[in-house]
């Protein structure tokens, strides 16, 4: 087949393509002025499409935006609603936030007899009450008993410092925290297999089908543990983490003798149904919760893999500035294809501290962007064209995160340009009568009422669901709002929890804010520096290179004094660059070795490889075509089992009164008369 045939041509066509669309050929400079208009107008789009299903579709799960109609896409307990209460609470929304948390105290219960993805759920649902709670209920206060008086006083003065606008609900009682508690208990059994690895979907009642498909993703089932480990904090119960740290575990443990793990796996055998290995669909977050799971809970095991995935994916998939998909055991090109899922890679790597490659790979994004107002869900590197079948843009946020994280660290102005390009693409392409639309086809620009299954291109044969047709997916939206919201108010001067709190944050795969304990904020022995993470200018106060560190205080990032926008920093990556991986010293470490080095195998797990040293390819544009494949299988035995879950939770029955949900909404629209 051709995708297994990319030889030299694509070389020259990739060539030419860089040529054509080069780094930093977009608008002209956004002005400070224009920035603040930028980040008023985002709001009101996600104002638009949050009235919009308020008004047509609320307390039904999701919003049909043409039509506007509502549908119940997964459990029909109002999914757009607890999706958006924390951009709600970023906005500044006291009262909308504050009447939305308090409505779905009131009327959304769990005990229901419907079976939903484990990873939809999770990250959406689960994410979402998590956050809300942390926000409501002062989320500092959760944290507190980990500090010492030295840190008690750093956070009220950090605190005072700032223009804080704490979103605490006074008569908030935890409501969303037994939710979240309830909603996780009713989710374990999906992760009694001999593997560790979960299935993809549970029913809410019964537990796991008898009939219930053995193949899950690698995202699906590696991409839980923020979200699980939170609650696990939060309730002093470990259950919530061990499985899915079990669930990483087994995953991770069956990855190839080269460190790369494929797409598809057999949750009880732990065969790999699928051996294609990348960064982007049923892949992608399973990278991103390795380091993110380290960053907010600072276990090293996390980092270790992490470390190790991340070469091992720059050695073989990186052919600078693309990636492709290869054989997870001999490495050969299968699929010279760049896919919409991608586009978090770039900001992933920011956060990591590997600024160089990160803007080289967001540019040539952001190029099949700029070509069509939009990107595909498949761009075929062989043809430079958008990949047949693949032609949909189903509002897909992760260009929009890597951007906002690459400004954060780096300050560039073109990155605002291209947070302006976004809004007018978004403006004039998707928006209509209800809210934004799925782009059915990114070269007609034709617009469409129904999007594919974001639980499809995840968790691809997972599950026996035929009818889960997703409508306007909001939750998409509401996370492209948060980033260029973020991304304009960073540029005119923030003003927000996240920027100006006492806590670092990390945001979820679907966008949840999520505190960084003290453990990892605080304490010097973990490393002060990732790029996301720095404070002051980028370019002048966060060289990676820098073997001291001041304990960091808040994220109270500002512009140099002397930006100009007018002013390309074409040499900004200039400022980051330095050899390895993992850029950033961390001195003082007591528990394992500096950035750049690999850890130590922990005593506790069993590893079967031994860890790769291998220097990172840089700026490799040819595709390697062997003729011959060794493929090695990729069965190992299973080193952990799970403890039996305790299904006998306690069940309460579920409500959602229509009239409740019809005064609510006359509340809300009260609400946003008078603001």
């Amino acid at each position: 087949m051709y995708r297994r045939e990319m030889g030299a041509v694509a070389v020259y066509h990739l060539i030419a393509f860089a040529a054509v669309f080069p780094l930093g050929a977009l608008a002209d400079g956004v002005s400070p002025s224009e920035a603040k208009q930028l980040r008023d107008e985002v709001r009101e789009m996600f104002y638009h499409a949050f009235d919009g299903y308020m008004h047509h579709a609320f307390p039904l799960d999701e919003l049909r935006p043409l039509t506007c109609k509502g549908e119940d896409t997964l459990g029909g307990y109002a999914l757009t609603l607890i999706d958006s209460l924390d951009t709600l609470a970023l906005l500044g929304d006291r009262e909308r936030f504050s009447a939305a948390v308090e409505w779905v105290g009131k009327n959304v219960w769990f005990d229901i007899d419907k079976t939903v993805s484990v990873f939809e759920t999770t990250i959406r649902v689960l994410g979402g009450l998590l956050s809300a709670h942390l926000i409501a209920s002062d989320y500092a206060t959760h944290f507190m008993s980990f500090l010492n008086v030295s840190a008690l006083k750093f956070l009220v003065a950090a605190a005072n410092s700032q223009n804080v606008k704490g979103m605490k609900i006074q008569s908030y009682d935890d409501q969303l925290l037994h939710l979240a508690v309830d909603l996780a208990t009713r989710l374990l059994p999906a992760f009694d297999t001999p593997t560790g690895i979960p299935f993809g979907s549970v029913n809410l009642v019964h537990g796991v089908d008898e009939n219930e498909s053995k193949i899950t993703s690698t995202a699906g089932g590696g991409t839980l543990t923020l979200e699980f480990g939170v609650l696990s904090r939060l309730t002093n119960n470990p259950i919530y983490e061990h499985v899915t740290k079990n669930a990483v575990r087994g995953i991770w443990a069956r990855r190839s003798k080269i460190n790369l793990v494929g797409a598809h796996i057999n949750v009880f055998t732990g065969e790999w149904t699928q051996k294609d290995a990348g960064i982007g669909t049923s892949i992608d977050s399973f990278y991103e919760y390795l380091l993110k799971a380290y960053l907010l809970f600072g276990d090293e095991e996390y980092l270790f893999m992490f470390q190790e995935a991340y070469k091992a994916a720059m050695h073989y998939l990186h052919h600078d500035p693309w990636y492709v998909e290869v054989n997870m055991n001999s490495a050969a090109t299968v699929w010279p294809l760049f896919n919409s899922l991608q586009a978090f890679w770039p900001g992933l790597q920011v956060l990591a501290g590997d600024i160089d490659p990160a803007v080289r790979t967001h540019a040539a994004f952001l190029s099949v962007w700029k070509k069509y107002g939009f990107t595909p869900e498949g761009f075929n590197l062989a043809t430079l064209n958008v990949q047949s079948g693949q032609k949909g843009y189903p509002l897909r946020p992760e260009l929009m995160e890597s951007t906002y994280w690459l400004f954060k660290a780096t300050r560039d102005p073109r990155y605002l340009d291209a947070g302006r390009d976004f809004v007018t693409s978004l403006q004039y392409g998707s928006r209509c009568p209800c809210g934004y639309c799925h782009i059915a086809d990114v070269e007609s620009h034709k617009q469409d009422d129904h999007m594919e299954s974001f639980f499809l291109a995840e968790t691809i044969y997972t599950s026996q669901f035929t009818n889960f047709s997703v409508a306007c997916n909001l939750s998409k939206l509401q996370m492209k709002v948060k980033y260029l919201w973020l991304l304009f108010d960073l540029a005119v001067g923030p003003d927000n929890i996240v920027e100006n709190g006492p806590y670092k944050y990390i945001f979820s795969t679907e966008g949840h804010l999520l505190p960084a304990t003290p453990e990892i904020s605080l304490v010097s022995e973990h490393c002060s520096y990732f790029g996301a993470f720095c404070k002051g200018d980028g370019m002048h106060k966060c060289h990676p290179m820098d073997t001291s560190f001041d304990r960091q205080e808040t994220n109270d990032t500002q512009f140099h004094g002397d930006w100009d926008p007018s002013i390309r920093h074409t040499k900004v990556q200039n400022s980051f660059s330095s050899s390895g991986f993992i850029k950033g010293h961390c001195p003082g470490l007591t528990h394992g070795q500096k950035f750049g080095k690999l850890y130590v195998e922990n005593d506790e797990n069993t590893y079967e490889h031994k860890s790769m040293d291998y220097p990172q390819k840089r700026s490799v544009v040819f595709i390697s075509n062997p003729t011959a494949r060794q493929i090695m299988d990729a069965d190992q035995d299973n080193t952990s089992n799970i403890q039996e879950m305790n299904q006998n939770s306690e069940r309460v029955a579920y409500l959602t009164d229509s009239k409740e949900a019809e005064t609510f909404s006359e509340e809300m629209q009260q609400v946003d008369d008078t603001s």
